[in-house]
């Protein structure tokens, strides 16, 4: 069985709860040590379990909240090493762990790939976290969905997809003209339309849920984005994050093998 839960999803920080019965990894650490602790404790959910912490790319949002928790919690920050070099120095953990994308790494009884993905960072990775047949993807922060990216989605039954901005409220909302453009490249951010494109045609039959993730505050709408799914609310399970609190938990069961 795994657990999982969305601690925070959006630009004002993300953090991602994956977990079985005696072990937890966290994915990015962009709030702070005490919401990260509160949020779980809001939803029973245990810190002692806690076995590392993966860092997709460096940027705030994702990181800046890692080096505190990484000392509260004593377990290994997991990050590239060209990410760490460009991550700000006073936000650097002292227990690092580096990894190259590609490679795959087991926390406990996790078993982690590792993928580069499009992003204007300086070593964007997203992740598919295995265990006991099950895979849960998190994927935010994708301008445009690469083949690594379509691979690993397409093995999931679980996914945190990135549904981050309307097209009509970015184009027509406050944004400078040079930021739109960047929000919308091929390094930005996934569109609803292109989260739905994904879920469509790259989505596998064993996906059971979808939490639509990193959604802009400025530039789209949690009644937006849901509403763009609608199209595909009968075949899957599609349901949203939360930039303030902790999501709900949601619970995976390896599907016994049919012969």
């Amino acid at each position: 069985m795994i657990e999982i839960c969305a601690l925070a999803s959006g630009s004002n920080g993300n953090c991602y709860y994956i977990g079985n019965e005696n072990e937890a990894i966290l994915v990015d650490a962009g709030i702070s040590r005490r919401q990260v602790l509160e949020r779980m404790k809001e939803r029973s959910l245990n810190p002692s379990k806690i076995k590392g912490i993966l860092i997709s790319h460096e940027h705030a949002d994702h990181f800046k909240g890692v080096r505190v928790l990484s000392k509260q919690l004593d377990v290994p920050v997991y990050i590239t090493h060209r990410s760490l070099e460009k991550s700000w120095g006073p936000n650097r953990p002292a227990l690092i762990k580096n990894f190259t994308p590609g490679e795959r790494i087991e926390i406990g009884d996790f078993i982690i790939h590792t993928f580069l993905k499009q992003h204007d960072a300086a070593e964007p990775c997203s992740f598919r976290i295995e265990h006991d047949g099950v895979n849960v993807g998190v994927m935010t922060d994708i301008g445009s969905p690469c083949d690594n990216v379509i691979q690993h989605f397409s093995s999931c039954q679980a996914v945190f997809l990135e549904s981050n901005y309307d097209e009509d409220m970015l184009w027509n909302g406050v944004y400078p003209w040079h930021l739109k453009n960047r929000v919308a490249s091929e390094v930005g951010h996934l569109s609803n339309a292109q989260a739905v494109e994904l879920l469509d045609i790259h989505g596998g039959a064993d996906l059971e849920v979808v939490f639509l993730s990193h959604l802009s505050a400025e530039n789209n709408t949690p009644q937006l984005a849901l509403e763009a799914f609608n199209s595909l609310s009968h075949r899957f399970d599609v349901r949203l994050t939360n930039r303030y609190a902790a999501a709900e938990v949601f619970r995976l069961e390896k599907k016994p093998v049919t012969v």
